[in-house]
């Protein structure tokens, strides 16, 4: 709907057909302002037999049951909300379209109280004067944060809620710069930071309402986080005279949306390093098979040969000897198959996380014994050395095996045809610092490279031949342990992992 000369035009939904929608309805029906044009363009109720609905659809006004269908709707100003339902409130909040303010139920009595002062002034000294007193109204009725400003950024009106919330008093407020009262500065937010995006300064440039979310010092050292959206009073000519910024506190629902995302972020992690594990326990299983079949195919040797010798009669001394013999090789070797699936079983196993006191050097003890075979297979030589006491740190011992392992594989993919590969432990104890070093003597990594290289899903390696996740969920779990970590390589003269980790106090 095209805009009035010299009037302010309001497009307006409804959310909640009941019988205050009615109301609302029926006065702008019956009742108009000199100043201002308010249309309301939809309305909005889950019930759709509710009378305000009922009454808005007699009326060509849009109606629907889905409150996303009003966000559809252009040229929307506002959502006057009449539910008096929180969850509601909330919702509108989160969901509306950027620019799009949100009103909530005592509206309807702020629209009586306008329409019964335009109805008293006619002329147009008086109806100059109602503007006045509407913007007044308007301003110093509504529970949220609002102050008017001319074009220079000076602060003409404010409401009690704005004075309490940047604690300075009417008079030092009124006729001061909003830069200066808000943050502080001296010169407006678009030029001080530039980052942060003044919505003053995109109304003023384009004549339209904006909307962006500020950081606010307040007194005692804390910040809050305001929504804020900026409205344009123009006059005959379509010039902004004036321009309304309505704040509103959203830190606390901030730290709400936050809290809700961290858990997401952890869960999807959790989930990351577990599939991490899988893909790391195949590589496993495939060098193990090897490992496991030798032993296998001795101790069938043996019990053949065991086997012959009883089929041929009762064991002699000398045959007695020889089982002596077999008997004590046969246990090393099913011990060591043992060994083997147990540590594979105990690596596949999916467990919660939980931090406890462990020891560094025991976690890479297991690690190795897990790929020692992989190693040999491809001709890498291992120089392992721990420090000589215990490196006791508080942490998840299935998390750091997949770290450490992960460094493994990325250190032995990249020796395709052997090397060396050297992983030390040291104890900085000017620093309470636990130290590995895991370096590798292959192929290296570019150094315009070595910035994205925890970086999830960036990869060096030739498609299909890795995900790009398993640097990135070191990083991760370093991190998430309180601990750092940093990489020093060349091309073709080897990488290294210095990871470091905060040795825990004796309890």
């Amino acid at each position: 709907m095209e805009q009035s000369p010299g009037k302010l035009t309001l497009n307006l939904a409804i959310v909640g057909g009941g019988r205050g929608c009615k109301v609302i309805l029926s006065l702008l029906e019956k009742s108009s302002l000199d100043f201002l044009d308010i249309n309301i363009v939809g309305v909005c109720d889950i019930n759709p037999r509710a009378k305000g609905l009922l009454y808005a659809k007699s009326k060509g006004i849009f109606t629907t049951t889905n409150l996303k269908d009003l966000f559809k709707i252009k040229n929307l100003h506002a959502l006057i909300e009449l539910t008096n339902d929180r969850k509601v409130f909330h919702d509108l909040i989160c969901l509306k379209p950027e620019g799009v303010g949100v009103l909530d139920r005592n509206i309807g009595r702020l629209l009586a109280g306008l329409f019964n002062i335009d109805q008293k002034l006619k002329s147009a000294a008086n109806q100059l004067a109602s503007a006045r007193a509407a913007t007044d109204f308007l301003i110093h009725q509504a529970n949220e944060r609002i102050v008017v400003l001319n074009p220079d950024f000076t602060i003409v009106e404010a409401n009690e809620p704005y004075l309490a919330a940047v604690q300075k008093p009417r008079e030092e407020v009124i006729g001061a710069h909003c830069y200066e009262i808000t943050h502080e500065l001296t010169a407006p937010c678009s030029v001080s930071h530039p980052e942060q995006g003044c919505p003053m300064m995109d109304t003023l440039r384009t004549g339209n309402s904006a909307h962006v979310i500020h950081e606010h010092p307040v007194k005692g050292g804390q910040t809050i986080y305001c929504d804020m959206v900026t409205y344009p009073l123009k006059d005959q000519k379509g010039e902004i005279i004036q321009v309304i910024e309505v704040w509103r506190d959203i830190t606390d629902e901030l730290a709400t949306r936050w809290e809700r995302r961290l858990r997401a972020v952890k869960a999807d992690m959790k989930k990351l390093i577990q599939e991490d594990r899988l893909m790391s326990l195949g590589k496993l299983v495939a060098s193990s098979v090897h490992e496991i079949n030798n032993p296998i195919q001795g101790l069938l040797t043996f019990s053949k040969l065991m086997e012959e010798m009883l089929e041929e009669g009762d064991p002699g001394p000398e045959e007695l000897n020889k089982f002596r013999e077999f008997l004590p090789i046969m246990s090393r070797e099913l011990e060591r198959c043992g060994n083997i699936i147990s540590g594979l079983l105990s690596f596949s196993r999916q467990s919660t996380r939980k931090f406890r006191r462990l020891d560094l050097n025991q976690v890479l003890r297991e690690v190795i014994t897990l790929t020692r075979h992989k190693m040999e297979l491809q001709e890498i030589q291992l120089y392992l050395n721990l420090h000589t006491t215990p490196l006791i740190v508080q942490g998840d011992v299935n998390q750091l095996q997949q770290c450490f392992l992960n460094l493994a594989f990325n250190a032995m993919e990249a020796m395709p045809d052997g090397g060396k590969l050297s992983i030390t432990t040291q104890w900085d104890k000017s620093e309470e610092l636990a130290e590995v070093t895991v370096e590798d003597t292959g192929c290296g990594i570019r150094e315009e490279d070595l910035d994205h290289i925890f970086d999830p899903f960036f990869t060096t390696k030739e498609e299909g031949e890795g995900t790009g996740l398993g640097l990135s969920i070191v990083h991760g779990i370093v991190r998430s342990h309180g601990g750092k970590i940093r990489i020093e390589s060349r091309v073709g003269a080897g990488t290294k992992f210095i990871l470091n980790f905060p040795i825990s106090p004796n309890p």
